[in-house]
Formats: C-alpha cells, structure tokens, sequence
C-alpha cells in the first residue's frame, strides 16, 4: 500500500470509530430539548434536595432545563427501573444513591440489573453516618457500645428507615467491623424509627448526622462516633470510627448522576463537565456543606470504580448477614 493509500485508509478507520462513538449531532446538537432527571424518592427528602440543587446549576452549563421527576417506591426499583429502561440519549437520567450498589444483591426479582444497566456520568459527593443512642443510654463511647454487644448479644437493638437502606448497611457494617451482634429493626422510614430511639425503644441508629443534629444538641441524644476517617463539620468534635478502634470502616450515603447504558460517551462526557463545573460553584459548595455533605467531581470512569467498590463490598455483607428486601 502506497502511504497516501495508507494516510486515507487511516482516516477512513478514524472516521468509522468516530462515527460508532458520536452518534449524528451528538456531540454538537445535545442538548437541543429539556432533560429529565428521576429522583426515586418523593420530594423534599435529601436526594431530592441535592438533585435540584446540582441540577440548577448543570441546565446554566448545558443551556437546557432539566426537569426533576419523582417517582417513590419499590425501594428505589421503580425509578431506577424507569430509567434503565429509557432511551440511551442523555435526556433521562437518574439520581444514583446507595441503592444502586445494593439492590441487585437485595431484590431477587429485578426486571433489570443495576449492575449493567447504567452508564456513569459523574459522583455529586457523600456524607457520613453518625451513631447515635438516647441520651440517657448506658453507652457513652462507641467502645461501650461494641463491648457490651459482645457480652450480651441478645440485648441490643438498632433501627434503621428499612431493609438495605444506608443505615441498615452502615449497622451491618458497624457490627462487622466491632464483631459484636444486635437485632435489626426495620421500619417505613427514618422518622418512626427516630421516634423509638428518642423513646428508648431500641438501643441505637446509624443516621445523617443532619437528621439528629438537633436533637444532639437539645440533649435527647447522644452522638457516639462519625462513620468515615475525616469526621464531619456538623459535629466537629465527634470522634471518628477510627479513633474508636474500627479501623477503615467507612459508612456514607452519597449521590451521583447516571444515564441508561449505551447513552455516547459524547453526551456523558458532556453531563460530567456540566456536573464538575456545578460542583464548583460556591453556592452548591455551600448547600452541600449544611447538609453534612462534601462535594466529589471526578470522571464517569472514577465514579463507576467507587459504585463497583461499594456494590462489591455491600454484596458480601448482604449475602452473610442473609438479608433480603423481596
């Protein structure tokens, strides 16, 4: 082959792998209407709060409005299944928790499976639990905690919003990594089962610290450790899980953005510049902030390596703890 004959063939194959890669106008036209983003919770809950507050941000960088769509239910299942389902061309997306690493090992009967069915376009940040007791609990340290769960492993109790919910997770976790045992008491949300810990009716929860802060501080609870390495500004003085002698337990709820496998990698890349450049913003930096929370940017590719680490160490807890929400 001549080398104009293999100059031409070489940009008739970069041609074709663009062509695979940029379906027509991807790159250029998109986006040309309104996106929708699907939160699987009812609104003014805390995905929802951070969806709107991240989304606002990303319709000034994209130049369209995007277009928030509660659908609740099914433990996050129906929304997570709408768009799994969806058209792969960037205008549904999906508001990504702590659901998306754990359902697949939770739910027997998924009609999708969360672990192929999306395409990562970026992490929006995480916040860490709290452990926290009634105030006048015997428990003042998490030490107390852990040590007494050893000896009487009948005795305690922990509530959490539900089965597979972030604090149900985060109690597995902790009695993983503390080796000691409580009865997991599971209820239709994070309230009620706020009002028996308030009551004393179960021994301890593993909560946003956002939730209890309040209460901390009006002297009906007590904070016993923060769930992460770094602690968190809602409760400065908090000792940390490893300060309390559990090592690299790490227990967070945390959100991202998602779109349904297959969208081009044009229009991710697109939605990931959009996302990082919200995220630098110092109004979302400070929302994020009095939530507990602190912003992530990054690449798809570095926030479906973190959704891919937290399914695969979720997924152990789950099979050995036996838990199953269907």
């Amino acid at each position: 082959m001549t080398h104009s004959l293999w100059r031409m063939a070489s940009r008739l194959a970069a041609v074709a792998c663009m062509a695979i890669a940029l379906p027509a106008g991807a790159a250029d036209q998109y986006p040309d209407h309104p996106i929708t983003i699907v939160v699987p919770y009812s609104p003014g809950g805390g995905v929802d709060i951070v969806t709107r507050l991240v989304t606002s941000h990303m319709s000034d960088a994209l130049g369209q409005t995007i277009v928030v769509d509660n659908r609740p239910g099914g433990g996050t299942n129906i929304g997570m299944g709408y768009v799994a389902h969806a058209k792969p061309d960037g205008y549904t997306l999906y508001t990504a928790s702590n659901t998306l690493a754990t359902n697949k090992a939770l739910y027997s009967k998924l009609n999708f499976d969360p672990a192929t069915a999306f395409a990562p376009v970026g992490k929006i940040g995480e916040a860490p639990l709290v452990v926290v007791v009634n105030q006048d609990s015997q428990f003042k340290t998490l030490e107390d905690l852990v040590e007494y769960g050893r000896q009487h492993p009948q005795d305690l109790t922990f509530g959490t919003a539900g089965v597979g919910s972030s604090g149900h997770m985060a109690s597995e976790l902790l009695l993983r990594s503390g080796k000691f045992k409580a009865l997991h008491v599971p209820y239709k949300g994070g309230a009620p089962a706020l009002t028996d810990l308030l009551g004393g009716r179960i021994s301890f929860m593993a909560i946003n610290p956002l939730e209890v802060v309040s209460h901390i501080q009006a002297g009906k609870l007590r904070a016993l450790a923060v769930l992460n390495a770094d602690g968190t500004p809602l409760l400065p003085k908090l000792p940390t899980a490893q300060a309390s002698g559990l090592g690299d337990l790490e227990a967070t709820v945390w959100w991202g953005i998602v779109a349904p496998a297959g969208t081009p990698s044009a229009v991710v890349e697109r939605l990931n510049a959009a996302l990082n450049s919200a995220l630098k913003s110092p109004d979302v930096k400070a929302h994020l902030a009095k939530l507990g929370a602190k912003e992530q940017p990054g690449t798809p590719e570095q926030f479906g390596a973190f959704v891919t680490h937290e399914r695969e160490k979720l997924t152990q807890v789950i099979e050995e703890a036996h838990i199953k929400a269907d």
